[in-house]
């Protein structure tokens, strides 16, 4: 059964077409993923089948009493309302707290925030998370979500993913995340031209049919192509005059001219050459970093020892706040250690491409930025300009001209990353490169990195991306430290679900992970032998830690689902203590030994 039909609905916004003679329907449990360009009507469907936007023409119509959860991009927040209010509404504690599936969706969405602070209070990714757990706590047939991963970190995309898989009501989800398309959804809509092209399965099975189409679709263009060129042969063939040739034939030939495709409009990224790089990139010795400045702000290194060489392709993955931009900024040179020394190659040429997009100038004319850096450039046996590059990544004719302060965020996006490729570096720092792209420039981004020889350090929470592009993951677990991650993303998530990966600092004394590849050197006033028996027995306490800290994890969520049963809570507030004493005194001990040793 159909919960919503649209029939004939075209919607256009000033000369653009965004829909045109539009018909579908969305089948109760149907989870439909929605792909498309920038600009090319994602949104606008989803308004259009949500009632939001009346269509210019056509039809769309509704079940009785269909109950639609709608997570639009714009930010409908009460600013004057607390979390707990906008959340919860007037709900009595004892009501949503002894509900599992609700204090599931508040503690992986907005556990970290105080449920008393005014929404005005909140940073956008706060605003955002909260929106959505306003809506995930109440039943809906049909959850309509645009862009849910922004501002979401890797965990929680993975438990929105989880969340949405099991929920019985029909999704349509508007994203550029990958990874999260296949995952919930059976259906691809992909967004074209004011058509809507119908896929079945997720964004792996709509990749492979749309090659498919594409193949046939040559096919037959091929052979279009040959009877085309023998129709206007013929055409020609004679006295100019058309009287004397059979009309059917005219007509052939004049209906395959009027149908011949205009050119793609692609978006291309072209492969740049890199300076050479030496043996040393970067060497972290002994660093510790706040991310606040010397001593202000969260612990992100402590004492940290770790090595980038030359053609590594390294993920740095971790929770939002863990310090992954500050790494970056460490590594560009932009903020300095508290301690520590950080060497840097001679023969690095860096680019850094940061969250934000004020370094560029908001007066200044597309073209003329590009040309700042540089206005011509040798790719290949080729001199190209900097307007020909331009119109590669689509800024085609008068849009070299607008003002930067003008273009959308995903053209800015574009335009930084052609200023950073430009300038020839051989070191890429790339924090959160997939902000406002859609998927066909990250296709494209995605191509240009794979044959980029140089080394590169990617902060991302788009799975797909991050996967597709790193060879490597590293991750920041809250302990001081960067850790290897052999199994990537996966391992990194068991890691968080077990809880031997930690969210923050939780004392002064370092706490165990994986440790980087730069071995400590021996410490002083130690035969091997000592120095042997300490690391086994500082092993033999990260164990220890590791499993204490599953434990108090473990007791943390059972505290949560006896919120209502007070003698319950009692005693396992009492083994919660005993567990954190306990870890205490293991601190105490793995510190003692570490000392010794010099670590």
């Amino acid at each position: 059964m159909n919960l919503v039909n649209l029939e004939s609905v075209s919607h256009a916004y000033g000369p653009k077409p965004l829909l045109s003679d539009v018909s579908l329907g969305v089948e109760a449990g149907e989870r439909i993923g929605v792909v498309g360009r920038n600009g090319g009507g994602k949104t606008t469907l989803l308004s259009v089948i949500s009632g939001e936007v009346r269509p210019d023409s056509g039809r769309v119509t509704h079940t009785r009493g269909l109950r639609i959860g709608y997570l639009s991009q714009q930010d409908t927040l009460d600013p004057g309302l607390t979390v707990r209010e906008t959340v919860l509404g007037g709900r009595a504690e004892h009501e949503w707290a002894g509900d599992q599936a609700v204090r599931e969706i508040l503690g992986n969405l907005i556990g970290d925030l105080d449920l008393e602070a005014k929404a005005s209070e909140l940073s956008g990714g706060e605003r955002r998370r909260t929106a959505l757990a306003k809506l995930l706590i109440v039943e809906h047939e049909l959850i309509m979500l645009d862009e849910p991963t922004n501002h979401l970190d890797i965990e929680a995309i993975a438990w929105l993913a989880a969340h949405l898989a099991v929920r019985k009501s029909a999704l349509v989800v508007v994203t550029h995340d990958r990874w999260f398309l296949d995952a919930v959804s059976t259906r691809t809509w992909e967004v074209v031209d004011g058509r809507v092209e119908r896929y079945e399965g997720g964004y792996a099975a709509y990749v492979l049919a749309k090659a498919e189409r594409a193949r046939i679709a040559q096919a037959a263009e091929e052979r279009r192509q040959n009877l085309m060129r023998k129709e206007i042969a013929w055409l020609r063939r004679g006295p100019p005059a058309r009287t004397s040739k059979p009309k059917f034939r005219i007509d052939a030939a004049q209906a395959l001219i009027a149908n011949e495709p205009p050119p793609r409009e692609s978006v291309e990224l072209v492969k740049f050459a890199t300076a050479r790089l030496g043996k040393t990139v970067y060497d972290l010795e002994d660093v510790t970093l706040h991310a606040g400045g010397p001593g202000t702000g969260p612990l992100v290194l402590d004492r940290c020892t770790w090595q980038f060489g030359p053609g590594d392709r390294i993920g740095l993955i971790g929770v939002n706040g863990s310090g992954k931009s500050s790494v970056l900024r460490l590594l560009a040179e932009t903020v300095r250690p508290d301690t520590g020394r950080l060497v840097r190659g001679k023969t690095v040429r860096l680019a850094h491409l940061s969250q934000e997009l004020a370094e560029l100038d908001p007066t200044r004319r597309v073209l003329e930025t590009v040309e700042e850096i540089r206005k011509y450039i040798q790719v290949g046996k080729r001199e190209w300009t900097a307007s020909q590059l331009l119109e590669r990544l689509g800024f085609k004719g008068e849009a070299q001209w607008k003002v930067v302060g003008d273009l959308s965020g995903g053209e800015r996006r574009r335009l930084q990353l052609l200023r950073l490729l430009m300038d020839d570096p051989n070191v890429l720092l790339l924090d959160e490169p997939t902000n406002d792209l859609d998927i066909e420039t990250l296709n494209e981004l995605e191509d240009l990195l794979d044959g980029w020889p140089g080394t590169l350090i990617l902060v991302s929470h788009d799975r797909y991306f991050l996967e597709r592009v790193a060879d490597r993951c590293v991750a920041l677990l809250g302990d001081g430290r960067l850790s290897m991650l052999p199994g990537g993303v996966d391992e990194y998530l068991e890691r968080r679900a077990s809880g031997t990966a930690l969210t923050a600092r939780l004392s002064s004394a370092p706490q165990p992970s994986g440790t980087a590849p730069a071995a400590a050197p021996a410490a002083e006033g130690l035969s091997a032998k000592e120095e042997r028996e300490l690391r086994k027995e500082l092993n033999r306490l990260e164990r220890q830690l590791d499993k204490l800290t599953g434990q108090e994890a473990r007791l943390h969520e059972q505290m949560a689902e006896a919120a209502s049963d007070y003698a319950k809570l009692g005693s396992l507030d009492a083994r919660l203590k005993e567990i954190q004493a306990q870890k205490e005194s293991v601190e105490a001990e793995w510190l003692e030994a570490a000392d010794r040793l010099g670590e």
